[in-house]
C-alpha cells in the first residue's frame, strides 16, 4: 500500500478527542475574554458567577446542538441547513431566556422588562452559538474531505498495483511458453538429460519469481541474478551461440527498480539476435548512475532492425532515427511498467546503430536500497544432482564481469 503525501493531522486522529479539546478550548477562550474585558471595564467580582453561569449554559447548549448536528450532516443540503437554521434560533432563544433570567437575579433593581432584557442580549448568545455552529460544520465537511481524498488516493494506489501486477504477470506464461517448447523438443530428440536440467532451472526460476513482489522493486543486482536464471535455462537451448556480458557499476548496483523489468529486454534479444543468427550474438547489460539517475543499457550484436520485422499490428515503439517499429509484447510491457511506476519520469530509447545492433536503454529516478532495508532472497541455480552439459554450464561471476 502506498503512503500517503498528506496524512491526517495527529489533532483529528481521534475525533472524540479533538472535539472535547476545542469545546473546553473555545468556550474556556470566551470565558476568559469577558473576565478581561469586564474587569478592565471596571465589574466587580461578583460579575464572575454570572458569567460562569453563561459559559456554563453556552457549553450545555453547544453539547445538544452537536448531537442535532450530527444527524443532520449528511442529510440533503435542503435539511440540513433549514432544520439547522430552526435549531440555532431555538438554542439562541433558550440561551438568551437563561441569560435573562440570571441577569434579573443579578440586577434585581433594574426598571426593564424580560423582553426588553432578552432583546438586548440575545445578540451575544446569536454570536457565540453562531460562530460555534459554523465552525462544527467547517470542522467536519473539512475531515470528510480529507477522509475521501484519502480514500481515493489509497484506492488509486491499489488500482496501480493492479495494473502492476498484470502486467508483471503477463510475462510469465510468454516466458513459460518459449520454455516448455523448448523441453519439448529435447524431449522428443530424446535429448533427456539437458531436458531434465533445463527444468531444474525453469523450477529455480519460477520459485524466485513466485517469492517476488509482483508490483515490487528490487535491486538491480538482484535483477542481474535473476536474468543469469534466466540465461542459464536460455544457454541450454543456444550453446555458445549465446554469449553475455554484465558490466554493472557498484553504485548502480544497489538501485531499485521493478522486478523483473530486464528480462523481457534479455528475451527480445534472444529471440532477435541470437536466434536470427547462425553464429549467435552477444548480449551486454549495463547500468550506471548518471546524476541522480539510474541508466540501464540492454544491447545486442544482432542484425538489428530490418523491414520484415515491421508489424503493424503489434504496439510500436520510436527509434533513435525517428523510425516507428514494431516491438512485440515485451517491449510494449515494459513501457507501460514504466509508465505505471513513474509516470512521465523515466526514459525509454531504442536505438539502432549503424553498424547493426540493437539497444534500449532505461533511465529512471535513482531509488537507493540502504543497508536498513531487508535483503530480498538470493536467487540460487539448483540441479547440482544432475550436472548439466558443459556447454550449459553457467558460472556466477561478481557483477561487473562477463558471465
Amino acid at each position: 500500500m502506498a503512503v500517503l503525501p498528506s496524512p491526517p493531522a495527529p489533532f483529528f486522529a481521534n475525533k472524540n478527542s479533538a472535539f472535547w479539546n476545542l469545546q473546553f478550548a473555545g468556550w474556556g477562550g470566551a470565558m476568559l475574554l469577558r473576565a478581561v474585558t469586564a474587569i478592565a471595564n471596571g465589574q466587580s467580582l461578583d460579575f464572575m458567577v454570572p458569567l460562569a453561569i453563561e459559559i456554563v449554559t453556552g457549553f450545555s447548549i453547544s453539547l445538544v446542538l452537536s448531537v442535532v448536528y450530527r444527524k443532520l450532516i449528511n442529510r440533503r443540503p435542503l435539511v440540513t441547513w433549514g432544520i439547522t437554521a430552526i435549531a440555532l434560533a431555538i438554542a439562541v432563544g433558550v440561551y438568551a431566556a437563561i441569560d435573562g433570567w440570571v441577569f434579573m437575579l443579578y440586577r434585581p433593581q433594574s426598571e426593564s422588562s424580560f423582553a426588553t432584557i432578552l432583546v438586548g442580549i440575545s445578540m451575544l448568545p446569536f454570536t457565540l452559538l453562531g460562530t460555534w455552529s459554523a465552525l462544527y460544520y467547517a470542522i467536519n465537511y473539512f475531515l470528510q474531505v480529507e477522509e475521501q481524498t484519502d480514500r481515493l488516493e489509497r484506492l488509486e494506489a491499489q488500482a496501480t498495483s493492479a495494473q502492476l501486477a498484470m502486467l508483471r504477470y503477463q510475462l510469465n506464461p510468454h516466458f513459460l511458453f518459449n520454455t516448455l517448447n523448448s523441453i519439448s523438443t529435447l524431449v522428443l530428440l530424446k535429448q533427456t538429460e539437458p531436458a531434465n536440467a533445463m527444468l531444474t532451472r525453469l523450477s529455480s526460476f519460477l520459485r524466485h519469481t513466485l517469492i517476488s513482489q509482483p508490483g515490487g522493486k528490487v535491486t538491480l543486482a538482484q535483477e542481474v541474478e535473476t536474468l543469469k536464471l534466466y540465461l542459464g535455462i536460455e544457454r541450454m537451448r543456444f550453446e555458445e551461440r549465446l554469449r553475455t556480458e554484465f558490466n554493472i557499476e557498484p553504485a548502480a548496483a544497489h538501485a531499485r527498480l521493478p522486478s523483473m523489468l530486464l528480462q523481457p529486454l534479455v528475451e527480445n534479444a534472444i529471440k532477435y539476435a541470437v536466434s536470427a543468427q547462425e553464429e549467435g550474438a552477444r548480449i551486454s547489460v549495463a547500468a550506471r548512475l548518471v546524476g541522480n539517475r539510474l541508466r540501464v543499457t540492454v544491447s545486442d550484436t544482432g542484425p538489428g532492425l530490418q523491414a520484415s520485422q515491421m508489424r503493424p499490428s503489434l504496439p510500436r515503439a520510436i527509434t533513435g532515427e525517428g523510425q516507428a517499429v514494431s516491438t512485440g509484447v515485451g517491449l510494449a510491457n515494459i513501457r507501460n511498467r514504466l509508465a505505471q511506476a513513474y509516470g512521465d519520469d523515466h526514459l525509454f530509447e531504442i536505438r539502432t546503430p549503424p553498424e547493426g545492433g540493437f539497444t534500449v536503454m532505461i533511465e529512471i529516478p535513482h531509488d537507493f536500497a540502504g543497508a536498513e532495508e531487508p535483503a530480498a532472497p538470493q536467487p540460487r541455480i539448483s540441479g547440482n544432482s544432475l550436472p548439466p552439459p558443459p556447454a550449459a554450464q553457467i558460472t556466477k561471476r561478481p557483477i561487473g564481469t562477463k558471465a
